[in-house]
């Protein structure tokens, strides 16, 4: 399978996202021969933590089916940007490569306001590559939050 192949799987977890009024942002952990692992979306609103995004339920289903915390051969694959703290998370378990799709102008730490990713200063640096159908992953960003500011303004 190809790096579209597997963001288009990320893809189908944040359309997930989307219908249960989630923030729509899904990934996936392929291992280094090319096995998904696992699937999640956002699921903040769910589970009432700040911390259940996409990238962070995946790393912790993947250390649980792998029973180990260093995910040093995989590679994530989530529909945006992470944020820095899923960024300082993919550091941590020392994933191998990084594929997003949108960039995150807000809150981006891979490449756009941050680069926790890629740091010098940390012990661990990811492969990153950008732009995977990333007008598919923007336009279900964009139609989340157009929907949600309609409903917003009726209030």
């Amino acid at each position: 399978m190809t790096d579209k192949d597997f963001m288009s799987l990320a893809l189908k977890e944040a359309s997930k996202a989307y219908e249960e009024g989630e923030v729509p942002i899904g990934a996936v952990l392929v291992s280094g021969d090319g096995i998904l692992i696992c699937a999640e979306h956002n699921r903040i609103e769910q589970l009432h933590d700040a911390t259940a995004h996409a990238e962070i339920l995946t790393l912790r289903e993947a250390s649980r089916k792998l029973n180990r915390r260093r995910l040093s051969d995989c590679t994530l694959y989530s529909t945006v940007e992470p944020c820095a703290m899923c960024a300082g998370a993919l550091v941590l378990c020392r994933v191998k490569r990084l594929v997003y799709g949108a960039v995150d102008s807000k809150f981006g730490a891979a490449e756009s306001i941050f680069n926790v990713v890629n740091n010098p200063a940390l012990n661990h640096q990811l492969q990153v590559t950008a732009g995977i159908l990333e007008e598919d992953c923007c336009r279900l960003m964009k139609k989340f939050f157009a929907e949600n500011r309609r409903c917003l303004n009726r209030l």
